[in-house]
């Protein structure tokens, strides 16, 4: 018999968080702990993320939901993708709970080459919105620890400032040397967006990422038609969870590369079957973490390090919060790396 626990934890950035649909103090995570009632000495761990104003699972009724599973955890074993097919974060805690209980307990979710500490990921950088001398502190701090590849949220300040900031990198780093991927989170309109993405090719942008409010799919088919610069799915990819809905997107837009964050589109499960997807019609992906706490970062990149993905991948070490717990991910310059050691929840 199984039996589960929830724990509600705030995690409080040491910056504020931007983007372009505001600003993020702190965001909540809820750990749920699995294990086997005649081996209660091994317990599976997982984490459910939650992105204020865009995870699914961010809607009243989310605590009792929780509450629920933990309480209904022998039923669910069998089908929880099924039953909780519209709360992917929470999905995603347990898929990940249920495999680390089947792996020992040891939050070692996926064992590999990089687990092991033979290898490591590639991974960009990523860039906060903020003012623009806030903007170029964090570039020049990328810059200096060794990342060639920037991710810089735009949309929130003038575009022209941002434009200036490009303009700045390209006169010292080439697009050989520095590739810059921007992400807009919808900002920009159908009508806007064709300007937007021209003046980013002139300065070599590699990709944007959702240059338009998701959902509206013939005008984003048209920019991707169209755009002089890859376009990357991101939110677009949020509430799609049957196969027919998702191939009738992807047949709609045809979008360059599809963005994985699998504690939005539902877990491990559900972005290896998009990957399945996009690789059929010619599109390629890369995975990025959601605001994980240093569990789901950790089961997170150890699952990246078995899709053997070249590109440069979203994946930080959790710096960004004061209060994260334990992990054994750790950066040198632009490369993730695993160093076994103790995890697990905060005290």
């Amino acid at each position: 018999m199984y039996q589960a626990s929830s724990h509600k934890y705030p995690l409080h950035f040491k910056e504020p968080g931007g983007t372009s649909r505001g600003v993020l103090q702190q965001k909540t995570s809820w750990f749920i702990e699995v294990w086997d009632s005649e081996r209660p000495e091994h317990k599976g761990l997982g984490e459910c993320s939650i992105l204020p104003n865009l995870s699914r699972d961010d809607r009243p009724g989310l605590e009792q939901k929780i509450q629920w599973c933990c309480t209904h955890i022998n039923e669910l074993a069998a089908n929880f993708h099924e039953e909780l097919e519209d709360w992917p974060a929470l999905r995603f805690a347990l898929e990940m709970a249920f495999r680390d209980l089947l792996q020992g307990g040891r939050q070692r979710w996926f064992e590999s080459p990089f687990t092991r500490g033979e290898s490591s990921i590639l991974t960009n950088g990523l860039i906060w919105m903020g003012e623009a001398p806030t903007m170029q502190r964090r570039i020049e701090e990328k810059l200096e620890a060794g990342f060639s590849c920037l991710k810089l949220k735009i949309g929130a300040l003038n575009f022209e400032e941002e434009l200036r900031l490009f303009r700045g990198l390209r006169r010292n780093f080439s697009a050989e040397r520095l590739e810059l991927r921007v992400d807009a989170n919808g900002a920009f309109s159908p009508e806007e967006a064709p300007r937007v993405l021209a003046q980013l090719a002139d300065l070599h942008i590699h990709s944007i990422e959702q240059p338009i409010a998701a959902g509206q799919w013939q005008e984003m088919a048209r920019l991707c038609e169209e755009s002089p610069l890859p376009i990357a799915l991101d939110e677009e990819l949020i509430g799609l969870h049957k196969e027919a809905l998702r191939l009738d997107m992807l047949n709609t837009i045809r979008p360059h590369f599809l963005i994985l964050k699998p504690s939005l589109t539902g877990g491990f499960a559900s972005s290896n079957h998009w990957i399945q997807l996009a690789r059929k019609m010619g599109s390629d992906y890369w995975v990025t973490s959601a605001l994980e706490s240093n569990v789901g970062l950790n089961a997170i990149a150890q699952w990246t390090a078995t899709l053997n993905n070249p590109l440069p991948q979203g994946l930080g070490t959790g710096q960004v919060f004061t209060n994260n717990v334990d992990s054994p991910l750790y950066l040198q310059g632009s490369r993730l790396y695993y160093e076994a050691g103790e995890g697990g929840l905060p005290a």
